[in-house]
């Protein structure tokens, strides 16, 4: 946005903090495997193998890989990679693992909820979506519409028994593996999950997604789907969307009212169209 506004030595301050923010995850927050969570005021490691519990939590795997950490050298890769060992669960992705098992002075309110519950090692619905955002941005639509599916409360009617919750919403959190009631969804609606949801599935595994010089279309789905059609409506226009899959991949090539389009971002139309249709071929052969 500096940029934009021709604030050049606005764009080289930011992007010196950038850089040296990034240099101190790299530094500080990398644990080998995975992104650390943070530091006690003694200056130890929260989230790393270093401790005995609350080893490797969930948010910095999502929050590093959403930024463009790691995914250039694999270490995105890995981090999700080590969610997938270590966090996921059939019933969502847990906070943190191991639970903690008593009450920690230096860590206070987060080791004082029981195993498997709330902050302690739950698996809270407001986080799962970074890491479905985060797959998708690794290319992984499988992994991404998994995670998505495992916590969606229409899916998880079928098991109502056990999951307890209203089928038309989200919950703030579902009992982890470490709670004898895992499974069980707590505190219906208190939640931003719905929110998040909406842009990992929309945004991201559809890949329709608004930007500054136009609407993005660039899905990352499911293997699995020979494609799907969506509406949307950006800036007073009607974008008619119809996506193929013609192949394995993620490979994306795009016609715009009939025409080739280079690349993926579909540009701002002239003043006063009303309508754009916009063809997506997925799969390798078809960039």
């Amino acid at each position: 946005m500096a940029g934009r506004a021709s604030r050049q030595q606005d764009v080289a301050a930011w992007r010196q903090a950038a850089q040296q923010l990034e240099q101190a995850v790299w530094t500080a927050g990398w644990d080998g495997e995975w992104f650390r969570r943070a530091y006690d005021d003694s200056g130890q490691p929260i989230g790393s193998r270093l401790c005995r519990e609350g080893q490797i939590f969930i948010e910095p795997q999502g929050i590093c890989v959403m930024a463009g950490l790691g995914l250039q050298d694999g270490r995105a890769q890995q981090a999700l990679d080590s969610v997938a060992a270590r966090l996921a669960t059939p019933h969502g992705i847990v906070l943190l693992q191991p639970a903690y098992s008593h009450y920690y002075l230096n860590l206070g309110e987060i080791s004082s909820f029981p195993p498997g519950y709330k902050e302690n090692a739950s698996v809270f619905c407001q986080t799962n979506p970074w890491i479905m955002i985060a797959e998708a941005k690794l290319g992984r639509g499988d992994l991404a519409y998994d995670y998505y599916r495992r916590i969606n409360p229409s899916v998880r009617e079928s098991l109502s028994d056990v999951h307890r919750c209203e089928p038309y919403v989200y919950a703030q959190m579902i009992a982890g593996r470490d709670a004898p009631t895992h499974g069980e969804a707590k505190n219906s609606w208190l939640t931003g999950a719905a929110a998040w949801d909406y842009v990992a599935i929309t945004q991201w595994i559809l890949g329709i997604r608004p930007s500054f010089d136009g609407l993005e279309v660039a899905p990352v789905m499911p293997s699995t789907w020979s494609g799907f059609e969506a509406e949307r409506t950006f800036r007073g226009v009607r974008y008619m969307i119809q996506v193929q899959r013609k192949g394995p991949g993620n490979q994306i090539r795009l016609e715009v009212n009939g025409k080739p389009l280079a690349g993926t971002l579909v540009p701002i139309p002239p003043k006063g169209t009303q309508q754009v249709h916009v063809l997506a071929t997925i799969g390798q052969g078809h960039t």
